[in-house]
């Protein structure tokens, strides 16, 4: 019983230290705390030209803030995106996949008439597991932006994102957007991405510009994520705006591959939501000729500009983890494939373990080594390379022997922290991302329909 008792009380003075840690970074945790991993401001982002936004307050949820995000795209726009695969995907998201697969097929409205798209975000509530209820709210609100934009209800993209299995209270939305659509301005900005927060403590805004042509091409994105992040396309909600002239079929090849290399990449809790939308629309404003095909010597500089912003905004998501301290990158190497390396940096990345032994500033590599072993990917115990940082922890199976424990607590202070893994069977490679787990997580969640 003492045995035990020692351990309990070291347990609760462990927790203690992380709380304190928390309160220290974030603040009192009865407030909307901005993340202690935030950057320092909203990035000024350019003007694309052929859109324009506007945001509004619904009240369909939240009081004191806007909740709606309306945009309207030029005639000429092609559209791009991907999606969650939950079986359980939202109203919003079917009717996202269906105006796709029209835009693809040249159906869509606002390709046959020439007269652009619309989009319409809500937040606070997931239009999920809502039944006819849910198609019906789409329906009702994409005719009225229709309406308030001059363009049939076919043509507007709609993405809903809060809580799940409650009604949307659709007609508050749609009471607003003709007031919203006689205010539309250039965009996107800083209010667009406030807009669709739900427990994201800053908004996540991105850019890029590349010269293409002999003329600045801009690419412009926000996003909102924060929980239930594991994405299986993209995650929660992210909307990307070029003025670039690119074909459609390109540009969602392109899309579809950037995501497994960034938004599939990350993970905060495990969960993959149900309303997860990726999209990414290109004006065709810039004066250039279009890119047509990937053999275009222009098409590598603006997939490297497209790549930078999905992948800012990512790490911007894993930042904003709920009730997160710290970053987390994680390097796995020597795996029989690509595909193997990221199922591995998964497992780590998702493991609860390993996610509050970092939260306690604790070098337990063993949590490692489980992880690894869990994944269900080929490894080998006496070929297992883990690292943190530059500090090599183990290898050939056993501990390693410039094993220095002061020295690896050490670096588990830091706010971002990287853990390389190097399963020496193979030339297979990924990089995922994800944070440590912390009772604010657990706080946020308990409450959040509260």
């Amino acid at each position: 019983m003492t045995g035990d008792g020692g351990e309990l009380a070291r347990l609760r003075a462990e927790r203690a230290a992380i709380d304190a840690r928390i309160k220290a970074l974030t603040g009192a945790v009865e407030g909307p705390a901005v993340s202690p991993l935030a950057p320092a401001a909203f990035p000024p982002l350019p003007v694309i030209a052929g859109l324009e936004t506007v945001t509004a307050n619904s009240g369909t949820r939240y009081t004191g803030r806007d909740d709606v995000l309306l945009a309207r795209l030029a005639p000429g726009t092609v559209v791009a995106g991907t999606f969650t695969r939950s079986s359980t995907r939202s109203a919003p998201v079917h009717r996202c996949e269906t105006i796709l697969a029209e835009h693809a097929a040249g159906l869509a409205g606002g390709l046959s008439t020439g007269r652009g798209f619309g989009l319409v975000v809500n937040a606070g509530n997931a239009n999920a597991f809502t039944g006819r209820n849910g198609e019906e709210a789409v329906a009702r609100v994409t005719e009225a932006a229709g309406a308030a934009l001059g363009l049939p209800g076919s043509a507007v993209f709609i993405a809903s994102t809060g809580v799940i299995g409650e009604p949307l209270d659709h007609g508050r939305i749609a009471a607003k957007l003709a007031e919203m659509a006689a205010r539309l301005g250039p965009g996107p900005d800083e209010a667009a991405a406030r807009a669709i927060m739900t427990t994201d403590t800053f908004p996540k805004g991105s850019s890029a510009e590349v010269v293409l042509d002999g003329a600045p091409v801009r690419i412009a994105g926000i996003a909102k994520g924060s929980g239930m992040i594991a994405p299986d396309m993209a995650t929660m909600l992210v909307f990307i705006f070029t003025d670039a002239a690119i074909d459609r079929a390109l540009l969602q090849e392109t899309v579809a591959r950037l995501t497994d290399r960034t938004f599939n990449a990350i993970t905060v809790d495990g969960d993959t939501s149900t309303s997860d939308s990726l999209l990414v629309a290109a004006t065709g404003k810039a004066p250039m000729m279009p890119i047509l095909e990937a053999k275009d010597p222009r098409f590598g500089a603006f997939e490297a500009a497209l790549c930078s912003v999905m992948h800012d905004l990512a790490i911007q998501v894993v930042k904003d983890g709920e009730g997160a301290t710290k970053l987390v990158r994680i390097v796995v190497e020597g795996a029989v494939s690509d595909a193997s390396a990221r199922a591995v940096g998964l497992a780590i990345g998702n493991s609860p373990l390993v996610k509050t032994a970092i939260a306690g500033e604790d070098p337990n590599w063993g949590r490692i080594v489980m992880a690894v072993g869990k994944a269900g990917e080929p490894a080998e115990r006496d070929r297992l390379r883990i690292r943190f940082g530059d500090l090599v922890l183990a290898e050939a199976g056993w501990r390693s022997s410039d094993y220095d424990e002061e020295k690896a607590a050490a670096y588990m202070e830091g706010d971002e922290i990287e853990i390389g893994v190097d399963l020496g069977i193979g030339t297979g490679r990924a990089v995922v991302h994800s944070c440590d787990l912390t009772k604010r997580y657990i706080e946020i969640n308990a409450d959040y329909r509260s």
